[in-house]
């Protein structure tokens, strides 16, 4: 039996939808779609592109994260009167539970991933979904539109929420800001702007928000009282997480969050403590890959931002080799290279960012070295080290320039190490 279309969407899906984009989210949306007895029909620049004529043959557009505001598709859309829905919006609509937003600069996958785990930890039904790789639309689709009483912990990327129309969540926690993303925001204070937008999409007195994010909401005139402070900075450690991943920075500020908005939900403290211990990260977040003739190698490669690599080289006793590069999303490459100086004893740089990477290097004396590939990085790498290094693959870049995504640059980065063993070869 298929899934019931709420009353809004209806005399839109009277006609096939098109959708833009063909990646996560747009098979997710076709997957709800289909649940809902609808057609769709997708559209991409590879195979099928979004022209006025085709315009003309729907009635409503969904449309993956990766259209900017300014793409032309959407004007042909406006031309040929589609209304046109990001694909949290349409499956936010369907949706029939209850809806948790996670957002942040960093740390947001781990945090969606653990207050899933978390939750259903005490029995609730529990959903990770959006930005995390499962996007909304599909879970919708599969959950049959949730029971009432079926919570969806939702990522949400600043991709997402800068056109979210409909999306209503009950709550947002929101980790940290910093720098990223501005090779599509033209600015720091417009890449605020995209993510406060969630703020006006979550119930009043509901958005859980860290120590940095606060310290930007001042700085860009946004009003604190729509924000619930949640202290996530230079914190003591909590004996209740001694041993789990939550013991250090970065991970500290995410469970202070989940802390913060459990003790709210009127969830038992100690669920939470349990939920914790029992808790693994996924791969390539700031993960021990081997330790070889006495060095210590580290795959972050899920680090596509200065935020997470400067966290993760505070993780760090002693100055770290540190493998970076990758495409560049805007920024201060100066002041990135400026901050991480006392911490990196060498930097081998990858990438197409490589060259840019290495002016401020030699500006600010930084050793470095530049390397056409990954294997050629960590073979150099491997020869810079010493006893008692640790080298750290932590990019601070999008990885598309040289591999399909950030957990082939990992996978591949795990590999090369393993091959240094004695005896191994490349």
């Amino acid at each position: 039996m298929p899934l019931a279309a709420p009353e809004l969407l209806r005399p839109l899906l009277a006609a096939p939808v098109a959708l833009l984009g063909g990646g996560v989210s747009g098979s997710g949306a076709c997957a709800l779609l289909a649940a809902l007895g609808a057609q769709g029909v997708i559209y991409d620049d590879r195979t099928q592109p979004f022209t006025a004529k085709a315009a003309r043959q729907h009635r409503l557009v969904i449309f993956s994260p990766g259209f900017a505001p300014e793409h032309p598709w959407f004007a042909a859309a406006r031309a040929a009167g589609c209304t046109a829905l990001a694909e949290l919006d349409f499956a936010a609509l369907c949706w029939r539970g209850r809806l948790v937003a996670i957002t942040g600069t960093n740390g947001k996958t781990t945090l969606t991933e653990f207050l899933t785990h978390a939750l259903r930890g005490v029995g609730r039904t529990a959903h990770g979904t959006g930005n995390i790789g499962y996007s909304f639309a599909q879970c919708v689709a599969e959950a049959g539109g949730g029971a009432s009483d079926a919570v969806a912990v939702c990522e949400v990327s600043s991709f997402q929420a800068e056109r979210l129309q409909h999306f209503r969540a009950d709550a947002t926690l929101w980790t940290n800001f910093a720098e990223d993303h501005l090779e599509r925001h033209p600015g720091l204070e417009a890449y605020f702007a995209a993510k406060w937008n969630l703020v006006a999409h979550t119930a009043p007195g509901a958005v859980f928000a860290g120590s940095s994010v606060l310290r930007f909401a001042e700085r860009f005139g946004r009003p604190l009282a729509a924000l619930t402070p949640v202290v996530t900075e230079r914190q003591p450690a909590d004996p209740a997480f001694a041993g789990t991943v939550f013991a250090e920075y970065p991970q500290r500020e995410n469970v202070l969050l989940a802390a913060a908005w459990w003790r709210a939900a009127g969830l038992p403290r100690a669920a939470l403590d349990a939920a914790a211990a029992s808790f693994r990260l996924a791969r390539h977040r700031l993960a021990r890959v081997a330790e070889i003739e006495g060095v210590t190698y580290w795959n972050d490669s899920k680090a596509t931002n200065f935020h997470a690599v400067e966290a993760a080289l505070a993780r760090f006793a002693a100055p770290v080799i540190l493998i970076a590069g990758g495409r560049g999303k805007g920024g201060d490459l100066a002041g990135f290279v400026h901050r991480i100086a006392p911490r990196v004893k060498h930097v081998v740089l990858i990438g197409e960012t490589a060259a840019e990477l290495a002016r401020p290097c030699a500006a600010f004396r930084v050793a470095h070295t530049s390397s056409s590939s990954l294997a050629e990085a960590v073979r150099r790498a491997a020869e810079l080290a010493a006893p008692g290094d640790h080298v750290l693959l932590s990019p601070a870049f999008a990885s598309f320039d040289m591999f399909t995504g950030y957990a082939d640059r990992g996978e591949q980065f795990e590999r090369l190490v393993a091959q240094l063993r004695p005896g191994a070869s490349f």
